[in-house]
This record gives structure tokens, sequence and C-alpha cells, in this order.
């Protein structure tokens, strides 16, 4: 839809948002009405170089032709029908993701939270049908996101912060340990303990990669205490971090993990993957879902899933995501560059405010997120170059300098 179709001005549009909406998000002052691989454009036909994705979303690029294909395609067969008959490109994604992971059994969702939410609830389950009805906790890492339905909310790792504040008491069974400190998981582990629940790369808590002795303590930690190990890929999968997912760029399986965003390739589907075993305590009417799996977000991921695979993207994250962190190191008034693959966080001194740079860097044409007062994260599609990178790299020289200028 055009803006010019609906006899609307700029200012018009905003004032409807504005009357209607309830605002949670800062909004970036322009209208994106277009797309198209590493660019987003507005009504003018301004372009602005992709460096958030969709927020890790849009892998293989924005508006994949052949993602935009397959949904034209299958929205012409069947957008939606509920999971009792079968559909064709659910059964299609369904035996493709578990071929490319190497696991059993997925359960199709609408989103990352849900798709934590559905962990959650199998780890619950799962420690209640073999250990007895006090094996429910779960052990997440202190900085963590994990969504912002309560479950996957409490076990978010941020007490007190604005997504947990205000909301009454968070879900029971939770608690938590410093990310990366393998001895303070080990000694926060109770008989009551049925899983453990990280990132592979703690993504809103400042692009903070788990250490390998890190994920294989936990692993090993697990094993000893008969626990399950769940990783949430929901940002870290399908080729973000170098691999197809963050896992096996560190050599150790989990029992459960999670994926969504840029599964979809930018319609809305997130998923839970286990062994048989495992997802044997899921039994009919125990979860459900009356939008997940539909066949037009199938559809959409399948097509998406094999640009990501066909393509390589993975590897090019690597290759372009080390190029990245390096070029980081460049930047004034950094701190530390650092990430995996292309989840890529530059921390600043604190002589200029993130939020900031952010915003003069839109005004150049670049998008990018802040996180907090002082980092900067850029997750791209990882169809990014070298030459992009370069680019950005430019704008965000002059974006810092213009703040730091400024605030002098």
């Amino acid at each position: 839809m055009k803006l010019s179709e609906t006899g609307l001005s700029e200012q018009g549009l905003k004032d409807i948002v504005k009357r209607y909406m309830i605002e949670t998000y800062e909004r970036y002052d322009f209208i994106a009405e277009r797309a198209d691989g590493m660019y987003l454009y507005d009504p003018q036909g301004n372009a602005y170089l992709d460096f958030y994705g969709g927020i890790a979303v849009n892998n293989a690029g924005n508006c994949n032709p052949k993602v935009v294909a397959a949904i034209r395609d299958q929205a012409g067969d069947i957008m939606h029908t509920f999971n009792y008959p079968y559909t064709i490109p659910q059964a299609l994604l369904a035996k493709r993701t578990c071929e490319i992971s190497g696991f059993d059994k997925i359960f199709f969702q609408n989103s990352g939270t849900e798709a934590n939410e559905a962990a959650i609830k199998l780890a619950r389950k799962y420690g209640i049908d073999y250990f007895g009805p006090h094996r429910f906790e779960i052990l997440s890492a202190l900085n963590s996101f994990h969504g912002r339905t309560f479950g996957s909310l409490a076990a978010t790792g941020q007490p007190g912060s604005l997504a947990q504040d205000g909301f009454g008491a968070m879900t029971p069974g939770f608690a938590y340990a410093e990310f990366n400190n393998l001895d303070d998981f080990s000694a926060r582990v109770t008989e009551n303990t049925v899983a453990i629940m990280i990132e592979p790369v703690q993504g809103e808590g400042g692009v903070n990669p788990a250490t390998p002795e890190f994920i294989e303590g936990l692993r090993a930690l697990c094993d000893e205490k008969g626990l399950l190990l769940i990783l949430d890929e929901v940002q870290t999968g399908w080729g973000r971090t170098g691999t197809i997912f963050a896992w096996q760029g560190y050599g150790v399986e989990p029992d459960i993990f999670t994926m969504a965003k840029g599964f979809g390739g930018g319609v809305p589907i997130g998923a839970m993957v286990t062994t048989d075993a495992i997802a044997e305590s899921l039994t009919m009417g125990t979860h459900g879902s009356t939008f997940g799996g539909s066949p037009l977000c199938t559809a959409a991921a399948l097509a998406e899933v094999e640009e990501i695979v066909e393509g390589d993207l993975a590897g090019n994250a690597a290759e372009v995501g080390a190029y990245l962190i390096e070029r980081g190191n460049s930047l004034p008034h950094i701190k530390e560059s650092r990430g995996r693959g292309l989840l890529v966080g530059f921390e600043f001194d604190g002589s200029v405010d993130a939020t900031d740079v952010k915003h003069a860097a839109l005004d150049r044409g670049l998008l990018v997120t802040a996180i907090g007062s002082s980092i900067i994260r850029c997750i791209p599609p990882l169809i990014v170059t070298k030459k992009l990178v370069d680019q950005a790299i430019s704008i965000l020289t002059d974006a810092v300098n213009s703040v730091a200028a400024s605030s002098d």
C-alpha cells in the first residue's frame, strides 16, 4: 500500500497512529513504504540502509523475491485452516527444519515469545511427568530476554526493568544466575530445577556472546544433574551467528531450542524443536495454537529457509560479521566492538548516548538500534556485503562525531 493511494499526508498518517494506537515504541520519524534487499524506502523514494533487518528478521533480505512468490502462490490456495487437516507447506517445513537441525520434533507457534512459552511448558510438564510435582523450576540468566508473555517474561532475567515492573508478581518457578558464570549457575541448581534456559548470545541484554567454556559447562551440568538445556535461538537462529543455529557453532546440542524472527522472512512464525523422548510429554490437549504453522506462514518460512541454506548466508554472516566487528573498533569513542556473526554490538565509552547516535544515523540514511544508553546493535540481513559495512561504519562515524560535538 502506497501513501499516495490513501489521500493522506505523512503528518496525517502519523496523526492517525497517535490518535488510535497504544504506542510503546520510540518511532523513527519516517514512513517505511517499501523495502528491497538491504534497503527501506520512504514515500519520497529516499533509501535507508537497513542494519536492523526488522530486528533480526529479514535474514534473506527485505522482500526476498522467492519468499514473496511463495506467499503470493500460497495465498491463492489456502491461507489458513486450523491444525486438524494436514497442510502441505507445514509438513514440508517440519521435515526440512528437523533434517537441518538433526532433531526429531517441532511445534509451530506465531512468535518468539510463544515459542519460548512452549519450551517452558514442555520442560515443566516433562519434569512433573518424570520426577514429580516439585520439579518445574527453570534457571535462566541475568540480563536475558525471552519475551513479553508472562512465562517468557518471568524467564527474562531483568527484575525491576520496564519489561517487568508494574505488572504484579511474575509467574513463579524461575531463578536467575549470572551469564557466563558457570559456578553461579551450578550453585543455584536445586532439587526443584528441571531446566536451564539461556540465549547463546544475549541480544537485548547488550550483545553478549556466551563463551564456549560456559556453554560446554552448562551441557555437562545438565547431564550431571538430569536437567534439560533449553537454548533460546529466537534472535540467533537461521544463520545469524555464522552457523544455521548458534549451538552448532559451539558444538553443544541442547535438549530443546526455539526459533522465530529469521525463520519466516517477515511473516509471524516461531517454533520449538526437541527430541522424540522429550516431546512425548506434550500429549493431545496439553498445548495448541490457532494460527501456529498456518499454510501461509509455513510456505513463506520454507522459502526463507531454502534461501538461507542454498545461499550459504550463515557463511556470509560469519565472514562479513567478523569484518563488521573489526571495523567497529575504528569508531570514535568506542569501548568495545563485539558479537558473533551478524549480531554485533558497539559499546561506547560513555561520552556519547547511543540513542542520540541511532537518530543521527537515521538522519544520514542508516537504520540501527540502540540498547540502553551506550550500545548500538547491528543486525542486518545476512546478504550484507563488506562494501555496505564500510558505508555503514562511515555513516556511524559521522553520526558519533556529530553527537559528541553537540554534547561538548
